[in-house]
């Protein structure tokens, strides 16, 4: 039972493998792996991919090797690849194997531990990761070509996905996305017999020559829009809910908050919510977002540490009364665009102060 004077952030497991059946629909016959990096985008790395090996997902992507660690903990005996796209790092080839864990290999000095890994073991296997232009991570063409030559090469390393990461797919008609594509299919046939992957969540959505045999998806298993707007065919997996705490009557010039963060210009009615940053909500979203509740949104005006405030008109709202700040009618496109940013970091800003609750089968 949840706390009625506490913050509560609700994960909907149902809507997640809803958002997962969209994204298997629009993909058309890629496989759908699972980012969960950064325990599940903040929503719980193990009750995600729990629920998702469930619904038949076989790959699972995260960020650092103690990540991957924990996931293979949580998903025990199930049949699993986890791909760790930090690569293969000095003093981790052990703990990778302990775990059964898959580099991704992004670099020439991983790419040489990977060979010198094969050349004591008979094989190794890794995903390789090419920089087709978004100079974060990823083996140059040239780099590529060298590894394949190599005493070994191909010979030695089992190469079971070559991948590329798209900089700018949120923006279909953006012409570095068609470039990039480009210089991937010249990358795909350097290693014909591995499955290749260029595409993440707003990837997929582009047509179909980006999809390939793998696509990694990630906010749009969330709820986040493709092109950073709300896409309706995705439902919200996460409900962030706060207690009313007081209501309060301003009068023109009336200030709210620290720095005066907002003056009254008319009498308004305002109630004071339990809830602030230290739970998530972005403090950059006040004056631009809002929150639902008696049934319309209404804006945000302040975001204090513990405490926000919004402007409820002639509402009736009762003390107590939980309003949703994230959520099916509080979308997270709309929260992340008010602040200036992307849904990935209004998810992984939700702090653990706010009671959480599962719905739907683990």
């Amino acid at each position: 039972m949840t706390s009625p004077d506490r913050a509560c952030l609700t994960i909907d497991l149902d809507a997640l493998a809803h958002n997962r059946a969209v994204l298997v629909d629009v993909a058309r016959g890629a496989e759908i792996a699972a980012v969960v990096k950064a325990d599940g985008y903040g929503l719980g790395a193990g009750p995600i991919a729990r629920r998702l090996h469930a619904e038949r997902t076989r790959s699972f992507f995260v960020a650092r090797l103690a990540e991957g660690e924990a996931l293979r903990a949580e998903l025990a005996h199930r049949d699993a690849t986890i791909y760790i796209l930090d690569g293969l790092l000095p003093g981790g080839a052990e703990r990778l194997a302990a775990s059964r864990l898959t580099p991704v290999i992004a670099t020439v000095p991983q790419a040489n531990a990977a060979l010198a890994r094969a050349a004591a073991l008979g094989r190794y296997e890794v995903a390789i990761q090419i920089d087709t232009g978004m100079n974060r991570q990823g083996l140059s063409l040239a780099e590529a070509h060298a590894i394949i030559a190599a005493p070994g090469g191909l010979s030695a390393l089992t190469v079971s996905l070559v991948m590329s990461h798209l900089g700018s797919a949120t923006d279909p008609a953006e012409p570095r996305n068609a470039e990039q594509l480009a210089r991937f299919r010249e990358v795909r046939g350097l290693f014909p017999d591995s499955r290749a992957g260029i595409a993440a969540s707003a990837g997929a959505f582009l047509d179909a020559g980006y999809r390939y045999d793998l696509v990694r998806a990630g906010i749009s298993l969330f709820g986040g829009g493709p092109k950073e707007v709300p896409d309706l065919r995705l439902k919200a997996v996460a409900t962030l809910t706060a207690p009313v705490l007081d209501i309060r009557n301003l009068r023109p010039g009336d200030r709210v908050g620290y720095g005066s963060a907002f003056t009254a210009t008319r009498p308004m009615r305002v109630a004071v919510v339990g809830a602030g940053y230290a739970d998530g909500v972005i403090r950059a979203a006040m004056g631009k977002g809002h929150a639902w509740a008696a049934g319309a949104r209404r804006p945000l005006l302040t975001v204090n540490m513990d405490l926000l405030v919004i402007d409820i008109g002639d509402a009736t709202l009762a003390i107590g009364e939980h309003v949703e700040l994230l959520g099916p009618h509080a979308l997270l496109d709309d929260l992340a665009n008010a602040a200036g940013t992307v849904a990935h970091e209004v998810l992984v800003r939700l702090s653990s102060r706010a009671e959480r609750v599962y719905l739907g089968a683990a």
